[in-house]
């Protein structure tokens, strides 16, 4: 099988880099910037985003331009976040063969409607699409290392999952299928801006009893916007849902876990988000998770005390005042 993977950040060059010493298909890693092309083909290596991976002598990084590149492909991986899905939808739009994304978020909507996943995006723009996601708990790092990790592969369309199984599964990757695209979407978004509650609570100093409720009350609200969605209940105690937030929200390879213990140590959001160097989606998703919640009537307190903090708008302590300080309510709701 011939694998394209578009967007060489961390995630997409470690799957790439993962897929490919498997040996079993051909895999090609394209870079949207010409710079980054041309250093991937000549050095070797990420130098930006995973400089201790050397790429697989297998993996190919292809210098053309992204139509010429996905000519010939079997399958089609998108590695980009949430903001760049619409136009490269848009531009792949006529693609005869099946395509995957691995974002993870809502898109902001300027128009002022309701924040879209990208499933919903792709229904806009690309509806003759065969799509996928390929989701669940991964550190690059981790993964382009080759240690154990499991992803959920989900679709719609059986076919497509079952070919993100074949192209991905592996000795040290596996691979599982879900037909609960919107469940696995709404893991994938939301988990990433309880990330950024949870190490705000551990800068300061809250407690582990704290930690434990705030991720367990993360995933309430996981749940109940995953439910107003469409989505299955079973979701989110699987990948997608309880192993992705467990591990963005307590594992400090997490860039989003970072942000929340940065702004708990008194830096501007600007200065935390500077420090990383890398992208860290909570901060663009927080703003549309509780925007698309609002939108359905969801209650999503912790979520929106984090849009609160990044914004400026709470202080630390307001913030845990406002949350411990709700009405009484039966664990279920």
């Amino acid at each position: 099988m011939k694998i394209l993977i578009v967007g060489a950040g961390a995630w997409g060059t470690a799957l790439a880099v993962n897929a490919a010493a498997q040996g079993r298909h051909e895999l090609s890693l394209w870079a949207r910037e010409p710079g980054q092309r041309r250093e991937l083909h000549s050095q070797r290596v990420n130098a930006q985003y995973l400089p201790e991976v050397i790429l697989p002598p297998a993996l190919q990084c292809p210098q053309g331009e992204l139509q010429q590149v996905v000519a010939g492909q079997d399958l089609v991986v998108l590695a980009a976040p949430v903001a760049a899905m619409r136009g490269l939808l848009q531009a792949l739009r006529e693609l005869s063969v099946p395509l995957a994304w691995l974002s993870k978020g809502f898109e902001a909507r300027p128009s002022g409607g309701p924040s879209l996943m990208v499933h919903e995006i792709q229904a806009e723009v690309a509806p003759g699409l065969s799509c996928g996601v390929l989701s669940g708990p991964s550190f690059a790092r981790e993964v382009a290392l080759g240690r154990p990790s499991a992803l959920v592969a989900a679709s719609f369309q059986e076919p497509v999952r079952r070919l993100l199984v074949e192209a991905f599964h592996g000795p040290t990757l596996r691979i599982y299928a879900n037909d609960d695209l919107i469940g696995v979407e709404v893991g994938g978004a939301v988990k990433n801006v309880l990330a950024i509650a949870t190490g705000f609570c551990d800068g300061l100093a809250l407690g582990l009893n704290a930690r434990a409720a705030l991720i367990t009350r993360g995933l309430a609200e996981i749940t109940r916007l995953g439910l107003a969605l469409g989505a299955r209940a079973d979701t989110f105690n699987g990948l997608s849902g309880l192993g992705d937030l467990v591990l963005t929200a307590t594992g400090d390879l997490s860039r989003n876990r970072q942000v929340g213990l940065l702004l708990a140590r008194g830096q501007s959001l600007e200065q935390a988000v500077a420090s990383l160097g890398h992208v860290a989606e909570g901060v663009y998703s927080a703003r549309t998770v509780v925007q698309r919640a609002h939108h359905l009537g969801v209650d999503m307190p912790i979520s929106q005390a984090v849009v609160a903090l990044i914004e400026g708008r709470l202080k630390p302590e307001q913030a845990v005042s406002m949350l411990m300080g709700r009405e009484p309510a039966p664990e279920g709701r």
